[in-house]
């Protein structure tokens, strides 16, 4: 069997997603199976043992340049990708409703339009997946992506799985026996407090290695650094050494972010902090842990205004470390 899945963006979307890949292998080991995903995410994907081919698109630069020619040249090399036994959009959006259609065959599938935020896209599939949209994004994801394939997956399987984020970053850690910290998030209400992460690194007194993906997350990382001797601000880094730090460190904080749940993808220790977002998009197990500020979510109109990721107590997060660290 021959298979693609779409699913172009974006990291924590992607990592929750590609957690279905081992179970399609463990049911149709023989099956090929390849990716659409935007070019800036491959590195992501790259070395997962379960992944045939990685094809990228370059919609966002497209969109981003407002350039006609570059659109029609991603779109020639979608039409060029045919063959598929089966084709499954995990995105639910229109672009990538189109990809899928554009390279599908006979079967393609998708969640129904009352599954997804953009329901015109449930239209392009013959082979439609009710999952409300409220429910945990893991779940959502192995479901849209297993079930069209007459797998049935549950909770336990997810939480047993295997490591699947993988790194070739071969380099020696940067630093022993570290915490890794991530900082940054497309929210500033979804960034806990800088201060905060300070006081966390003196209280532990342990070595920890904060990461940035901007300019601006590069200066508070600084700055953290420099108001406590146990801070340290990593390189920049691409996807594939990010995942190696990541891999050689002995716990993560961070917030509800894509780096952040790499963590969980390599069964490695992470505590996770949310405040304007669900908690259910994480699986929780005995290592990955998350915090919630007080605050109600509505999951269809999440409120970027909501600053009560403040709300979370430093001693809840060094009480809940010191027992992951003990355990590691």
């Amino acid at each position: 069997m021959k298979i693609a899945i779409v699913k172009l963006s974006s990291l924590g979307d992607i990592i929750h997603s590609m957690v279905a890949l081992q179970f399609i292998k463990r049911s149709y080991p023989d099956s090929q199976i390849d990716w659409i995903v935007e070019e800036k995410y491959k590195g992501l994907l790259e070395n997962n043992l379960h992944l045939d081919n990685i094809f990228t698109v370059s919609l966002q630069k497209a969109k981003k340049r407002k350039s006609i020619f570059l659109l029609f040249k991603e779109l020639k090399k979608i039409r060029k990708l045919k063959g598929y036994d089966f084709v499954i959009d995990a995105q639910g959006l229109l672009k990538s409703a189109l990809v899928a259609k554009m390279i599908s065959t006979k079967q393609n599938a998708g969640f129904d339009k009352k599954s997804i935020r953009e329901p015109l896209a449930a239209m392009f599939y013959n082979h439609k997946v009710s999952v409300a949209y409220d429910e945990n994004s893991i779940d959502r994801n192995v479901e849209v992506i297993c079930s069209p394939l007459g797998i049935s997956i549950q909770s336990i399987d997810i939480i047993d799985k295997n490591p699947f984020i993988i790194s070739s970053f071969k380099n020696k850690p940067l630093s022993k026996n570290y915490i890794v910290f991530v900082i940054g998030s497309t929210w500033d209400s979804r960034n806990y407090p800088k201060e905060k992460y300070v006081e966390i690194a003196n209280k532990l007194q342990k070595k920890c290695l904060t990461i940035w993906g901007n300019e601006s997350e590069k200066i508070k990382a600084k700055w953290m650094a420099l108001q406590s001797e146990f801070i340290e601000v990593a390189p920049k880094l691409t996807l594939d050494e990010l995942k190696g730090v990541i891999k050689n460190s002995t716990l993560l904080i961070g917030n509800d972010t894509g780096p952040s749940h790499m963590a969980w993808a390599m069964n490695l220790p992470s505590i996770i902090l949310f405040g304007p977002t669900p908690i259910n998009r994480v699986y929780q197990t005995k290592i990955n842990r998350v915090l919630k500020s007080s605050s109600k979510v509505d999951h269809f109109n999440l409120d970027k205004n909501d600053y009560s990721i403040k709300e979370i107590r430093v001693d809840d997060i060094v009480e809940i470390s010191q027992e992951l660290l003990r355990v590691n």
